[in-house]
């Protein structure tokens, strides 16, 4: 694939990972992109660089442009390895004379590559950096994701060079929000929030003030992942402005897992119930929907009902994992409410409704619990519970 082009002097030069399929437990079945971006002026400038194995597709675009070794200025905007991985040799090649980061990004630099004689300059809000024609302005973003983390504005050609917010893991030949399918581009979206920054978004409601507060002119945004924003960059602000609210759109969602079935068959009448109170609402078995898939219904919706057998006076292992995942990025604003079959102990009922506790759920109920196979009456208060659940979130949304 050749460099691309933003705006006049402005490329594309990163790398696409076709194969990717993890990414810290999180499915990426589309692949992704590691995106750097090379800004031609006076002093010529690398913004971020990619994962190890890919340096050479990014010298191979940097190579259509110019020669890598007349590159002046690296930017470092997040020193995770996907996007620092490919540094140490990109310095070497490349001897900058400044490598723009962080304070917090130095430090990071430093225990990572332990090299002290880099030419390190540290970006400070309001003080800007001329390239020549040009001009870089900073904007610190820490813990989003990263205590380093911060964005670089191009001035006079109003890009957004901002890091991993407003990406996705998508690996596409195409390199802008345009020329990819929509309804695409919004699922992984939203996935790479639910699964990435949905932890962060108190930050990210402040980040989003402070832009509409600084006024600052957005033509176009450029993550590190994922496609580049140029026609529709007001989409993204605006979706992460709705998700670090925590506002659910009124739909449940019932996660279970099962061992011979009967919780499965109470998920079902809990859904029944649902439906009954003209909630939409999806059955998501964790045997076959992966957790950062579920995450990504999660982010959206204002119920999460959750069913599981009981194995070992605990949780089957899928539940168990699923809360803990759960639990590192703190949905907001959830209503909850827990099922299961059991044998002879019957905890995980319990267990449930604690993590739903402890992440500040509403939970709404105690919890319904059957022994071995449900029969009928066991079945209507499945239906009575989804019927609970479905009058809660019409309260919660003033039905």
């Amino acid at each position: 694939m050749n460099p691309i082009k933003l705006t006049e002097n402005v490329y594309w030069v990163g790398a696409v990972d076709w194969d990717v399929r993890d990414f810290h437990g999180y499915s990426t079945n589309r692949g992704t992109t590691y995106n750097a971006y090379l800004i031609m002026d006076e002093k010529i400038t690398l913004i971020d660089t990619v994962k190890k194995g890919l340096k050479s597709d990014m010298l191979a675009r940097i190579r259509e442009i110019v020669d890598p070794e007349k590159i002046d200025y690296i930017v470092v905007n997040h020193v995770e390895m996907d996007h620092s991985g490919s540094l140490p040799d990109m310095v070497e090649l490349v001897q900058p004379e400044k490598i723009i980061c962080s304070k917090m990004g130095k430090k990071a630099l430093l225990e990572h590559f332990h090299q002290k004689d880099w030419p390190y300059q540290i970006a400070v809000p309001g003080e800007d950096v001329s390239l020549g024609a040009k001009t870089l302005s900073f904007l610190e973003t820490r813990m989003l994701h990263w205590p380093d983390s911060m964005f670089t504005y191009l001035v006079e050609d109003q890009i957004l060079f901002s890091s991993d917010a407003f990406g996705e893991h998508l690996g596409t030949s195409e390199r802008f929000d345009d020329e990819v399918d929509q309804a695409v581009l919004m699922e992984e979206l939203t996935k790479y929030y639910a699964n990435i920054l949905l932890l962060y978004s108190p930050l990210v409601k402040k980040l989003i003030a402070k832009v509409k507060e600084m006024d600052l002119q957005i033509k176009m945004i450029a993550p590190d992942h994922g496609v580049i924003w140029r026609t529709n960059p007001g989409m993204a602000l605006e979706a992460y402005d709705q998700w670090s609210q925590g506002k659910g759109d009124g739909k449940a969602l019932v996660v279970y897992d099962t061992m011979w079935h009967s919780t499965e068959a109470m998920a079902k009448r809990v859904g029944a119930g649902l439906q009954k109170e003209g909630i939409s609402y999806q059955l998501l078995n964790l045997r076959y929907n992966h957790r950062s898939d579920v995450m990504r219904e999660v982010l959206n919706a204002s119920a999460i009902v959750l069913g599981c057998s009981t194995l070992n006076n605990g949780l089957l292992p899928r539940m168990a994992g699923f809360l803990m995942y759960m639990r590192g990025l703190r949905p907001l604003n959830k209503i909850g409410a827990a099922f299961g079959s059991f044998g002879w102990s019957g905890e995980a009922v319990k267990l449930m409704n604690t993590s739903m506790t402890d992440l500040k759920f509403n939970v709404i109920d105690d919890g319904l619990r059957v022994k071995y196979v449900p029969e009928e009456t066991d079945f209507d208060h499945c239906i009575e519970l989804g019927r609970k659940v479905g009058k809660a979130i019409k309260a919660s949304t003033g039905e």
